[in-house]
């Protein structure tokens, strides 16, 4: 597929996706799966459930995953392109502007609304990949037994142990069927794209271990140089990204920024569409003075080039193991944990960080109804949300 088409359906989406690594997910989901149909539902389930195995972002390791799968590694560099452009130049704009937008009543009242629809976003998605996925009875008690277990005992580590859990369940009590395939065209991309992989894999794996012991050593003789390295050693610790990564930016950060101006930096993390990892171009632009526009994009480069090294290295892997008959239980048990962990992560953080009175259940509700039964785009709930953040919002 052309990247040039890769890249147009990312960046519209970076402007809209609002709410986190969970709305984005279910931003790809409605884009990719249901609407285009790039991938099969099961296909993406087993790109978001490599996502939470590795550090870095998830959500963008996801999109870059999708963008892997229908254009190889020129296709996976413009889906990442096209989806964290727009995220970055709003963070430098409001790098340069400081707190002037943070504090505006209106802009908040339009970050309101547009939380509302992240919601029904997520809301969406789990539905949709809970038909899916949660068929038998067995898998509907995996995704809730998961979902109790993230809501009970959050972090990374649940999260590993929930999906490890959920395959060996799969894999003693599922029978295997049929992998649900993709269409013709998308197996032969595979095909294809089977040819360099091999080579990538190794090539991926090796870079990423260079660049984590070799950085620190070359850090002292420069300044952009120590910047680049600290984001990147950010961005291979990180499990389960958005805000996860927020303790490890503040000790990189120390006492070089103000907590106030680091504040200001992760409101506006939120503020915008696309990845919280964005933060680091907010950062990047304050660490380095003297260029701060180099500044910013070597933070951006570093804290997110880890993730997809990582995932470019085992990708190939993933997706053959998937496939194999034998295993095809475990992956159906794996699915079924991802719903979970959609339904965990829809009411915290996506529904308590969105929700305040029963004024927003209603507009939540309506807005599920437009999407889900009258199928209205995406972009026209995205402009229902501004215009009813913007009433809202107090004279």
């Amino acid at each position: 597929m052309n990247a040039l088409t890769i890249f147009k359906q990312f960046f519209l989406l970076g402007w809209i996706s609002f709410g986190g690594p969970a709305a984005h997910i279910g931003y790809f989901r409605t884009t990719f799966v249901t609407k285009l149909s790039w991938l099969s539902d099961t296909e993406y389930a087993q790109l978001v459930a490599l996502s939470q195995f590795l550090p870095g972002p998830g959500s963008s390791q996801v999109g870059f995953a999708v963008g892997y799968h229908r254009g190889g590694l020129i296709g996976a560099l413009a889906a990442f392109t096209g989806f964290t452009l727009p995220s970055v130049l709003l963070m430098l704009a409001l790098a340069v502007l400081s707190s002037s937008l943070t504090d505006n009543a209106l802009f908040q009242g339009v970050i309101h609304g547009l939380k509302l629809l992240a919601v029904v976003v997520v809301a969406d998605a789990t539905l949709g990949m809970a038909r899916s996925f949660c068929q038998r009875k067995l898998t509907a008690a995996i995704a809730v037994i998961c979902a109790s277990v993230m809501l009970t005992i959050p972090g990374v580590w649940s999260q590993i142990a929930v999906l490890l859990a959920a395959a060996m369940v799969g894999l003693i009590w599922l029978k295997p069927h049929p992998v649900d395939l993709a269409s013709d065209s998308t197996e032969r991309v595979g095909n294809r794209l089977a040819k360099t992989a091999a080579k990538q894999v190794h090539f991926s794996l090796i870079l990423f271990v260079v660049l984590l012991t070799g950085l620190p050593l070359l850090a002292p003789f420069s300044p952009s140089v120590q910047l680049f390295s600290d984001f990147y050693q950010a961005g291979s610790l990180v499990f389960g990204g958005g805000h996860v990564v927020l303790p490890l930016l503040q000790n990189i950060v120390g006492d070089q920024l103000s907590s106030d101006n680091f504040i200001t930096g992760y409101a506006a993390a939120q503020a915008v569409p696309g990845p919280m990892f964005t933060l680091a171009t907010y950062l990047g632009y304050q660490l380095l003075p003297p260029v701060p526009i180099t500044g910013a994009l070597l933070a951006t480069a570093g804290i997110f080039l880890p993730g997809f090294l990582l995932l470019l290295g085992v990708l190939k892997n993933w997706q053959v193991l998937a496939a194999k008959p034998v295993l095809n239980g475990a992956v159906s048990g794996v699915n079924a944990a991802v719903v979970g962990l959609l339904l965990s992560a829809l009411y915290q953080p996506v529904f308590i960080t969105a929700v305040n009175n029963s004024a927003d259940v209603a507009l939540m509700v309506c807005g599920f109804f437009l999407l889900r039964t009258l199928k209205l785009p995406i972009v026209g709930l995205v402009v229902l949300a501004i215009m009813t953040g913007i009433l809202q919002t107090p004279l």
